[in-house]
Formats: C-alpha cells, structure tokens, sequence
C-alpha cells in the first residue's frame, strides 16, 4: 500500500473529453486523486458532489477522480452534477492497481474485483503526503481540507 512519502504511481488516462491527463498535466499544483467504485451511483455521487462544494476552499489543489467507467459515462457524470473537475477512465484498471485500490470485494457472498474507495494527496513533485485507503465519501472532503491545514 502507498503511504506518505511514496512516489505516486504514473497516472496516464483520458478524462470525460478525451483528453489525455497525467500528473504532470497539473504542473506544480498539489493533486487529491480520488478513486470510486462506479459514476453516478449514490456514495460515488455523494463524495464526487462533496470535494466539488470545497474545491473553493482549496487553494491551487487540483482534484481528480478516477473510475473504471467510460469517458462517455465520466462526461454524463460530470456534467449531470456540474463537477467542475477531471474525472479519468481507467477501464483497464492499470492505474488503480498501481495505487493498490483494484481489490477483491464481496457482496451477498458474491466475491467480484472492484475499486476500493480511496484518496490519496499527492504534492507538486508527485510524492504521496497522504493516503487514505477505504474512506468513506463524506469523509474525502474533510481528511482533504484537515491535510491542506484548512
């Protein structure tokens, strides 16, 4: 598992328009990428609606989510709850399994892989600061704001 002091993984995905974004797209800003099980559903709606209500209070942090859904399913996402930041494709999951989120789950018995909700900050030189690991949605916003001394 990643944890402060880490080396971010690379991150090299197209967000809801197409456009290819990494790391380095944000140049010296620091990044919450935040990752989620599934676009539109009601935690992933809660969270993504969350961290887009602070984004004011963020300074020059950057933030983006990442979900195995498609650009087109990001755009609808995005544009349904006026988000306001990227949110990356990653239908392979390449991205998630570098950060250790793409996890076995179980629901009714039924064991399935999927995202484990997790965020992590990362700084202007692509170092982790912060790790968080199966956070809950209403809590992303807050650990981010606590992080940043806000």
């Amino acid at each position: 598992m990643l944890k402060a002091g880490s080396k971010a993984p690379k991150i090299d995905l197209l967000d809801q328009n197409g456009k290819r974004t990494t790391l380095s797209s944000f140049g010296k800003k620091k990044v919450l990428v935040y990752f989620y099980p599934k676009a539109d559903t009601p935690g992933c709606t809660q969270q993504s609606c969350l961290l887009r209500d602070v984004a004011g209070e963020i300074g020059r942090t950057a933030i983006v989510g990442i979900s195995p859904d498609s650009p087109a399913k990001q755009k609808k996402f995005g544009d349904k709850y006026a988000l306001g930041f990227p949110l990356l494709s990653d239908e392979d999951h390449v991205v998630a399994k570098a950060y250790k989120v793409w996890k076995e789950k179980s629901m009714y018995g039924r064991k399935y892989m999927g995202i484990e909700r997790s965020a992590f900050l990362i700084d202007a030189n692509g170092v982790v600061t912060h790790a968080w690991y199966k956070i809950s949605p209403k809590d992303t916003p807050l650990k981010l704001l606590e992080a940043l001394g806000k």
